[in-house]
């Protein structure tokens, strides 16, 4: 029997059918939806490992360490909005499985070492919460995720080596992504959302506002520079992969900007924010002190785990 499909001709349909999966949830601040054919990047990466036969690997630079803000979180350890988020990957992983029998699996980076200095978390509390995240999926039993972190690069050197380590051999030069940022209104858009960040995440600040605005934006350069660090490590370590974003991303970008749940601000993350489980079943993420405001806190295994609206 003659085959009417050519493999490449199936490979791209596949790719594009795993495609259509990820688009539902898309993180991206372009107003109009895309069709699949708008993602060259993605579509050619899916492409590949279908043509191996080989599961897609994603990796999603995520899941740093809780905010230090408390009137964000409930604490230093993952919650109810890191283990929706971890099941919906997985979950998503399983549906690609139907239409490409060698499924996907996601391995999620987690970058809380890389900002920490900048972002004032402990690295104490960095380990615990990644060790934790590591501990749900084993308890979820998502089987398609795992986590890459500095520790399976750089062992046990004291985390300040090994930050100067990846921003030595990896980050941008200052005055390069200053250019870019006066240039590129997606990297000044970036750059203005991760100093929102900070301001926020930073409490108890003994200064004048003024001032704490002044360091957030010096900060923000470095936590740029090594977002993008970061993620050329990932890409040495996992050269073939398609790569996951939790910003916000353009259509047609190298990164695909993926949504874990539902929130009023495409910028919003489990790990600054709490899960709130509506009177009709759904989820969504705010901060802690909104979602106080809501509904009553519910502990689970004697821990704060996320809102419940009655």
């Amino acid at each position: 029997m003659q085959m009417t499909t050519t493999p490449d001709a199936l490979s791209t349909s596949i790719s594009s059918a795993i495609l259509n999966l990820l688009l539902p949830h898309h993180r991206t601040t372009d107003p109009t939806p895309a069709p699949a054919t708008a993602f060259p990047h993605q579509l050619r990466n899916i492409a590949a490992f279908v043509r191996d036969g080989a599961p897609v690997v994603f990796t999603l630079p995520a899941f740093p360490c809780k905010s230090p803000n408390p009137d964000k979180v409930l604490g230093h350890l993952p919650d109810q909005g890191e283990r929706l988020s971890l099941t919906f990957l997985n979950t998503l992983c399983t549906d690609i499985q139907r239409i490409h029998p060698p499924g996907a699996r996601v391995v999620i980076c987690s970058d809380g070492h890389i900002f920490g200095d900048l972002i004032g978390v402990p690295d104490g509390h960095i380990d615990a919460y990644t060790d934790e995240l590591r501990a749900q999926i084993g308890r979820l039993g998502l089987k398609k995720l795992s986590v890459f972190d500095l520790r399976d690069v750089l062992g046990n050197l004291p985390h300040p080596a090994k930050r100067a380590h990846v921003h030595d051999q990896y980050a941008p030069a200052l005055d390069d992504l200053r250019a870019e940022i006066h240039a590129n209104h997606q990297t000044l858009a970036l750059y203005r959302g991760i100093t929102r960040f900070l301001v926020e995440d930073t409490p108890h600040w003994p200064g004048t506002r003024t001032a704490l605005q002044r360091a957030c934006r010096w900060r923000a350069y470095g936590v740029i520079q090594r977002s993008r660090a970061w993620g050329d490590l990932i890409a040495e370590h996992h050269p073939n992969a398609v790569r996951l974003s939790i910003h916000p991303q353009p259509v047609g970008a190298a990164k695909f900007g993926i949504r874990l749940l539902d929130a009023p601000d495409a910028w919003t993350t489990p790990w600054h924010s709490v899960a709130l489980r509506r009177a009709d079943g759904t989820w969504t993420l705010m901060p802690r002190e909104k979602a106080a405001r809501l509904g009553r806190l519910v502990h689970l295994d004697g821990k704060p785990s996320h809102f419940q609206q009655d």
